[in-house]
């Protein structure tokens, strides 16, 4: 007896890339406007911003995104002195199932967050060039570059799209079946997501303290062996370096607000010195906290080179 097989159907195909961006702006910046013939989304990381898509002004908050659909005039500016984190991704896309998201507002889930962080991942091996130029219409490829970046990325924003899609359409009856089919997961996996969760949370409530492995292990009633191991699975480094990585963010995002000056953000950030603070800040960004504030004050007036 012969195999037939089974003739996938695509609903949703990307054909074109034209930008991945992850921006850090300033908490006073403006873009103007543009439209195109393709498909754009923004995904607000921090902060929020203001979006206009056609004739129609939005605040999107943090975790919701928007598209705009091709010819669509768009702009976006940040919005009550918030320094936003943004994700912008344009691409071409025929499907009619596309359809579906255009002039819409969304709020993503965590795989889908995991997503965008894979596709801006694998967008800073692929392209050779800094991802938070917003001027940069032509994006350069490395030479060589990473095995199937290209199809990879590709393969991450369709499913991506198609998710989102899903469970938007998906009428209750299926979700709660679905988070019932949820429940299956290992106890133990479980019991882990749910220990690195509360000790992240712990670490974003003490970000302005210095704070060492016994003291995340004394104030969370968890071994030092385990806190260790699980922030490797989980994230890949260290729970200090995690720490440090994360007083970085926010240094960066207080940076760009500019109510203080270094000295001061050292001082909020629970820092020793402001010496320390710039090797940290260096260490981390390949940066100086200098270097950093000129560098998207240049993006923002478009001088950057």
């Amino acid at each position: 007896m012969g195999y037939n097989g089974i003739e996938q159907e695509t609903v949703i195909s990307i054909s074109k890339i034209y930008s991945i961006h992850y921006f850090e702006y300033m908490n006073d910046f403006t873009f103007e406007g543009e439209s195109h013939d393709f498909w754009e989304f923004v995904c607000v990381d921090k902060g929020e911003v203001g979006v206009t898509a056609g004739t129609n002004f939005s605040i999107l908050k943090r975790g919701q995104i928007i598209f705009h659909s091709p010819n669509e005039f768009h702009n976006v500016k940040a919005v009550s002195g918030i320094a936003p984190n943004l994700v912008v991704i344009s691409f071409r896309c025929d499907s009619k199932d596309i359809q579906f998201f255009k002039r819409k507002i969304f709020k993503v889930d965590e795989m889908e967050h995991n997503l965008l962080a894979d596709i801006i991942i694998e967008a800073r091996r692929m392209f050779d060039c800094r991802l938070d130029d917003p001027y940069l219409q032509n994006i350069p490829l490395k030479n060589p570059r990473p095995f199937g970046s290209e199809q990879l990325i590709r393969l991450y924003l369709e499913t991506f799209l198609i998710h989102l899609a899903r469970r938007y359409q998906s009428p209750p009856s299926l979700k709660k079946e679905l988070l019932r089919q949820g429940t299956f997961k290992s106890t133990k996996n479980k019991g882990d997501a749910e220990i690195f969760r509360r000790i992240t949370d712990y670490l974003e409530d003490n970000i302005d303290q210095h704070i060492c492995i016994e003291q995340i292990c004394r104030d969370n009633l968890v071994g030092r062996s385990q806190l260790q191991k699980l922030f490797k699975e989980q994230c890949n480094m260290g729970v200090i370096e995690y720490f440090s990585a994360l007083k970085i963010n926010a240094s960066k995002e207080l940076i760009r607000t500019r109510h203080m000056n270094f000295t001061q953000i050292a001082e909020q950030l629970g820092y020793t010195s402001i010496h320390y603070f710039s090797r940290q800040f260096k260490k981390i960004t390949g940066m100086t906290p200098s270097e950093y504030a000129s560098s998207i004050k240049a993006m923002a007036e478009g001088s950057f080179k």
